[in-house]
């Protein structure tokens, strides 16, 4: 199972001290981050598409191509490309650039989105909003597949034998669909055959097995290979020496970039308890605590979904720099080597070994 990290490159506040990093600082940081995942291993870096104040990455694809000049190993994905309100033709083209860059390690992660700031920004209705993903998302795929491209749609002028350059260095740029919890979302991504990733932020993560269902009905109701399918989750954690250490670098700052985001009163965010009941409920959401804590929550989840991939975001509001990297280090160096010894997708003793072994 391959195992990464993906951040949304934030440049909140600080909880504490109230500081707030400049653009550049925080690009700085995304890129040493990205980095270190390379230099411990990490298999695949992924970089949200955002168009706020608050973060700095609204062009992943950039950002990413930088990275791919300082990196050998890690495959560079949005996560996600916030495709309804994007042009198909210049996301192609993009990530092909970069691909070329990278020397074939090149990904998109399409979705919808957490925010909507994008949609009056390039000029699109948010009333159109399930309608300009299905088609975008229908030119991007036959651009992945074809040189030259004829295609019409309601959204964007058509194309007519037009040629689209340059071409990846892969065969095919890989396209997964980011789902949060929509089961039309689950079920388009099975109906076209395509990767799935399950954000999974809270609560219970079994309550995505249903979602997961449908997708796989939908993917064999359309004739696709079973054993192409791949299944990601995308979740929320952080890896530390100690317990307590990872518990102090989640609930202060997701809390608090909760608060600005929803513009929630402080009465009204999840306590330090809350966090910690997700924490410690092995089937709790949030992925935070020791290497070995952290490696039975991604083996756990593995058993229950069959997981190909695994993706953490450390960086929910903007926790200190030396945090992160200590975090990706112990992902790397402690935690992956865990859940890769235990190798055998599905297998039943995979959680309960680590937790033995610690």
């Amino acid at each position: 199972m391959e195992l990464g990290i993906y951040s949304f490159a934030e440049r909140l506040s600080d909880p504490h001290t109230g500081a707030t990093l400049s653009p550049q600082e925080r690009v700085k940081e995304v890129l040493e981050e990205i980095e270190l995942a390379d230099q411990v291993g990490l298999d695949v870096y992924g970089l949200g598409e955002h168009h706020r104040e608050d973060f700095v990455a609204s062009s992943p694809a950039l950002l990413l191509a930088a990275a791919a000049a300082r990196t050998k190993n890690v495959r560079l994905s949005s996560a996600v490309t916030v495709l309804s309100s994007a042009d198909p033709v210049r996301v192609f083209e993009d990530f092909s650039t970069l691909d070329l860059i990278s020397g074939g390690r090149a990904e998109i992660m399409v979705g919808r989105g957490s925010f909507v700031e994008s949609f009056p920004l390039f000029g699109f209705d948010l009333a159109d909003y399930d309608e300009l993903f299905d088609e975008k998302l229908d030119l991007l795929l036959a651009l992945n597949e074809n040189e030259r491209i004829t295609w019409t749609g309601n959204h964007r002028p058509a194309l007519t034998d037009q040629p689209v350059h340059p071409r990846p260095a892969q065969r095919e740029l890989p396209v997964w669909v980011g789902v949060g919890g929509t089961p039309g979302s689950a079920m388009r991504a099975g109906r076209l055959g395509l990767p799935i990733a399950l954000g999974i932020i809270g609560g219970d993560v079994r309550r995505f097995g249903p979602l997961l269902d449908l997708y796989k009905e939908e993917y064999d109701r359309a004739g696709h290979d079973r054993s192409a399918m791949k299944i990601s989750v995308n979740a929320h954690g952080f890896v530390a020496d100690t317990s307590q250490k990872a518990l102090d670098m989640v609930a202060p700052y997701t809390a608090h970039a909760m608060q600005q985001f929803l513009r929630l009163p402080a009465t009204s965010l999840p306590s330090e308890a809350h966090y910690r009941q997700e924490q410690e409920s092995l089937a709790g959401a949030l992925v935070a605590g020791t290497p070995e804590q952290v490696a039975e929550k991604i083996l756990f989840q593995r058993d229950t979904f069959g997981l190909d991939r695994f993706l953490l975001q450390f960086s929910v509001g903007t926790v200190p720099h030396r945090e992160v990297m200590r975090s990706i280090e112990l992902l790397g160096t402690e935690v992956a080597p865990l859940v890769r010894a235990e190798s055998r997708p599905g297998a039943a003793f995979g959680a309960a070994a680590v937790r033995s072994a610690a």
